[in-house]
């Protein structure tokens, strides 16, 4: 007598929260370059290595592990921001003239501009997605939503001075609000209570 079994098992890895670390990478970056852009420090250098690092790698591995997760939202999120901070870590370098003059001679800030708008429209549909996750995500991404704005404005030339001013002190405040979520991620699950709230979600959009 023989038994035909069709059935498929599912195995799932079993890792930490990564959403701390992605955090804290987006927090580090953040207020390394908003610091850049508010004149307090000078150039790009030495915002490349916080960018290439903390910006993407941080974030990139942020999203794997959500992936594993099943955590759409963070999975999603993180992985975009990390191949963005590693597209503008390259973009600074191109600029430079890390990879030659004729590359470094053919930079034309629209092209940047255009990727910044196409990001902005992303991170809109993310912050209606983050209404329903929770306060703290959805007021980190207002101010994700407003930073991008105002650098796909400066790329394309659009308002003056006033979308670069806009963008900077908008990134601070991603920095510093990033910072206080990685912190309650990190305490929220260490302990396993709520140590630092990050406020009910909105509801807004759900049934």
């Amino acid at each position: 007598m023989s038994t035909n079994n069709d059935s498929t098992q599912h195995v799932q890895i079993a890792v930490a929260d990564p959403t701390p670390l992605g955090l804290f990478g987006l927090a580090v970056v953040t207020m390394v370059a908003s610091a850049q852009k508010l004149g307090i420090v000078e150039g790009v250098s030495w915002v490349l290595p916080w960018a290439l690092f903390c910006g993407s790698f941080a974030q990139l591995l942020a999203g794997y592990f959500d992936y594993c997760h099943r955590n759409i939202f963070g999975a999603t999120i993180f992985s975009a921001f990390g191949f963005f901070w590693s597209a503008v870590g390259m973009s600074w370098m191109i600029k430079a003239g890390t990879f030659g003059p004729g590359l470094a001679a053919g930079v034309d800030p629209k092209a940047i501009g255009f990727a910044f708008l196409a990001y902005f429209i992303f991170a809109c549909i993310g912050t209606i997605a983050a209404s329903s996750a929770s306060l703290f995500l959805f007021v980190d991404m207002v101010f994700i939503d407003i930073l991008l704005l105002g650098l796909a404005l400066d790329g394309l030339g659009i308002g003056g001075h006033f979308p670069h001013t806009m963008a900077a002190y908008a990134e601070m405040a991603v920095a510093l609000i990033s910072l206080y979520g990685a912190g309650a991620g990190f305490l929220n699950n260490f302990y396993g209570r709520q140590f630092w709230p990050v406020g009910a979600p909105l509801g807004i959009w759900k049934k």
